[in-house]
């Protein structure tokens, strides 16, 4: 199994190594996300963070769609922040799309989910 419950509000990756949060944040802005997830105090661990667009990229299946990653996640069917800011716009992030795994850019003062991710162990 790729992705383990650990049973304390968190899922394991064993690809990556990375821990997420498995619960959906409720929607906010780009800076209220990072915040957030900063801010998170989960399972014993403080270094929470907004995962990058590669990072939550790597929880989507594209097998899968309404939502487009493992059940284990809890995911909704909408988009979600990553902490990566669009190049060419300073105003927009890039954000996933767990309809169906598609990315896009969006302004950073929008309403998306987040999800916090920190490096396992």
């Amino acid at each position: 199994m790729r992705f383990i419950d650990n049973k304390n509000g968190t899922i394991t990756d064993t690809e990556t190594g990375l821990m997420w949060q498995q619960e959906t944040l409720s929607t906010m802005s780009y800076d209220n996300a990072v915040l957030t997830c900063s801010e998170l105090d989960l399972a014993g661990y403080k270094d929470w963070r907004c995962p990058t667009i590669s990072e939550l990229l790597t929880i989507v299946d594209y097998t899968r769609s309404k939502p487009a990653c493992d059940p284990v996640f809890k995911a909704q069917s909408s988009y979600y922040w990553s902490s990566s800011t669009y190049q060419n716009l300073p105003s927009h992030a890039w954000t996933v799309s767990f309809y169906v795994g598609g990315t896009n850019y969006d302004y950073k003062t929008d309403g998306y989910h987040v999800r916090a991710v920190r490096a396992g162990s």
